[in-house]
């Protein structure tokens, strides 16, 4: 459990403004509200004075959790189809015409993040919508587009700065099956060598096909340093970047990925955006893992047009 207090004077006392985290195993927001409420008002009576609770104008909602979760092997290019619903449930496409053109990642229940160069031939809101749900087609859920706010810096085919936010026309209710995911902090390290995951609806392998279904695949993160190895990326990565795969390959995102989450679970099983898919030499060749955007670098960025 996590808490931010923000105290204020009041004619009446102190008003203390809370913010509680919680992990909780329901989406019922409604009986986890008088859950809530019931237990610290009880809490509340173990204390001599008038200090009062009032849950009426709070949001329950909780990032980063998985449901309908099935065990899949390490093995997109390299990966596995996802058939149950609410797997991966921040995961979007982004379509163009229709047409799936990028991945995107669900951080609030109106804004996305994705990658820059995914707009590089139209920035324009009103020709893209983003869909949701297991399947490109059928899709679960279908919404227009507001806004794109691409980063300032970008420049294709530069790959820095390779980060864009989308806000949506109508904003999604929260479902088991369509969630936001969790932000890191800024300040936050990731360990490197540890297992995250790529989700996508990318080609399954270099020029190939587009899969209907959702694939996921795992993938280690790779340090800097090693991926600016010269027989790897020879200096190309930048501190705004971050490598994830395999240096013997076989496995990797592809085209049609991009934009797409990159995501890595804390002690909580609660699911935390590291990455950002954006660019690599092919797909799942050796000494050529993918190279994301690295969310923590931006994520000052983030909040400065999304205000999360």
């Amino acid at each position: 459990m996590g808490m931010n207090r923000n105290k204020s004077p009041d004619t009446g006392g102190v008003i203390a403004q809370v913010v509680l985290m919680f992990l909780f195993s329901s989406t019922d927001n409604t009986a986890l509200r008088m859950a809530v409420d019931k237990i610290l008002q009880e809490r509340l009576k173990m204390y001599p004075g008038s200090a009062r609770i009032n849950l009426s104008s709070s949001t329950l909602t909780v990032c980063g959790l998985r449901y309908n979760r099935s065990t899949v092997s390490p093995r997109i290019t390299g990966g596995v189809e996802i058939w149950g619903s609410g797997e991966w449930p921040w995961q979007a496409s982004l379509m163009r015409n229709n047409i799936h053109r990028c991945g995107a990642t669900l951080i609030s229940n109106t804004w996305l993040v994705s990658a820059a160069h995914c707009f590089k031939e139209s920035s324009n809101p009103r020709l893209w919508t983003v869909s949701f749900g297991t399947y490109l087609t059928p899709s679960l859920l279908v919404r227009p587009v507001k806004t794109i706010i691409v980063h300032e810096k970008y420049r294709y085919p530069a790959h820095e700065y390779d980060i864009a936010v989308l806000q949506l026309a109508k904003g999604v209710d929260f479902t088991s099956a369509v969630h936001r995911v969790c932000l890191p902090d800024a300040s936050e390290m990731i360990p490197y060598n540890i297992d995250a995951v790529i989700t996508g609806w990318g080609a399954m392998s270099d020029d190939g096909e587009t899969p209907n279904v959702l694939q996921e695949a795992t993938v280690k993160l790779i340090d800097s340093n090693t991926c600016n190895r010269k027989e790897v990326y020879n200096g190309a990565i930048t501190p705004g970047m971050i490598c994830a795969g395999y240096l013997e390959g076989g496995v990797d995102s592809c085209q049609g990925d991009s934009g797409g989450p990159l995501v890595t679970p804390d002690t909580r099983n609660m699911w935390y955006l590291v990455g950002i898919v954006s660019w690599g030499d092919e797909c799942a060749k050796p000494n050529k893992p993918g190279v994301y955007t690295r969310v923590t670098y931006f994520r000052d960025w983030i909040t400065k047009y999304t205000g999360l």
